[in-house]
């Protein structure tokens, strides 16, 4: 479900990596990956291009699952068979960041605007349905405009005063900058988040133009504040990034800190090579003297048949036509490690076999001799 709604952002032209709340999701994807817990089968299917069921079983001590239902006005123009499906696209690995382009130019709003003006506005739903629970989780999404969209967020049995939790957020993406209003039923809170793009709006030389355009640095904050426990928040953060343009090794840099709990968050993410990514998290805390490091990687493991020819296609000329490869299509799995200064370490290992996408993943704590192994799991997933 969550590729399928990463499918209709791309279809309806929202970029979700232009927002405060995605300054740091290039490090989460390699450092803060979810490990599965116990055995879980999931079967989706996308029985119309505007529709698709999804049925999830796990077994943890105790049988649970969930039932889930999405419908979207704009027909989502994919590959919902998990035999065809893009690997690259389909794991949350490292982000490549858009180009923004500068007045003058055509704008992703004005490229979006294509659409008839008689077109409606598109919408997404989703609901999902735990068992044996009974929990109810639901989302609306819509399209206002190319540049406006409103997203509300529900959960039946939340830890809150009221036992249910609502969740209403806007966004409008200016292209250059972003911004976000919400409004949450937990404490009435009420919070704003704003990303700037350094750059955008200057008209340098030709010959400046282009050497700027290989990174873009962004800078976001965010505010809130309960109504009811009359308390506040205020975090702040900066993300240099290269575009796809640049000729060396893409990379992202981020810094963010939170004053009012004197923490400080720095990372970095390479992409070290075309199948292999790098990063690392540093954190401090100002009142604690308090650090931590975390490292991890993502390694990308090629067909056996893809590298029996690789030699041949290095030797084929630029000019030469050739068969092309669909994007994920060489590639078989991908392999995901993290490990902090306490040596937990996590590892997840995310690959398709026939027509199953399978994870299976496992967590250790070396600090512990007597029980080194702290959890292991394993997931199958089949979509039609």
């Amino acid at each position: 479900m969550d590729y399928l709604q990463h499918t209709f952002y791309e279809a309806s032209g929202w970029d979700p990596n232009n927002s405060y709340s995605s300054l740091n999701a290039t490090a989460r994807s390699l450092l803060l990956f979810g490990i599965p817990h116990g055995v879980r089968l999931n079967v989706s299917s996308l029985s119309s291009p505007n529709s698709a069921t999804s049925y999830d079983f796990g077994h943890v001590g105790l049988i649970n699952g969930s039932l889930s239902y999405l419908y979207s006005s704009l027909p989502l123009r994919s590959h919902s068979r998990s035999s065809k499906l893009d690997l690259r696209e389909f794991v949350q690995g490292y982000r490549y960041v858009k180009d923004v382009e500068r007045p003058g130019e055509e704008t992703p709003q004005e490229i979006r605007s294509r659409v008839p003006s008689s077109s409606k506005p598109n919408t997404l739903l989703y609901g999902r349905l735990y068992l044996p629970q009974s929990t109810l989780e639901a989302m609306y999404l819509r399209r206002l405009s190319p540049s406006r969209q409103v997203q509300i967020s529900y959960v039946s049995d939340a830890p809150s005063r009221s036992g249910t939790s609502l969740l209403a957020l806007y966004q409008h993406d200016h292209g250059h900058f972003n911004t976000e209003y919400l409004y949450s039923m937990d404490s009435a809170l009420l919070g704003f988040r704003g990303l700037y793009n350094f750059g955008v709006d200057s008209q340098p030389s030709s010959d400046m133009r282009s050497e700027q355009r290989n990174g873009r640095l962004s800078a976001g904050g965010e505010l809130y504040y309960g109504l009811l426990n009359k308390s506040g928040g205020m975090s702040g953060g900066l993300r240099f990034t290269t575009l796809p343009r640049h000729v060396g090794f893409p990379y992202t840099m981020t810094l963010t800190m939170n004053p009012l709990v004197g923490s400080l968050t720095s990372t970095y993410a390479v992409k070290a090579g075309r199948d292999l990514a790098l990063c690392s998290q540093f954190d401090f805390n100002f009142y604690s003297y308090k650090s931590g490091l975390r490292l991890g990687l993502e390694l990308w493991k090629l067909r056996p048949e893809y590298l029996e020819t690789e030699w041949a296609r290095r030797l084929i000329r630029p000019g030469w036509k050739q068969a092309s490869l669909r994007s994920g299509e060489d590639v078989s799995g991908v392999l995901k490690a993290r490990c902090d200064q306490d040596w937990r370490i996590g590892i997840l290992w995310e690959g398709r076999l026939k027509a199953i996408l399978f994870s299976f993943g496992v967590t250790l704590d070396m600090h512990r001799r007597d029980q080194i192994f702290r959890a292991v799991g394993a997931e199958l997933q089949f979509s039609s």
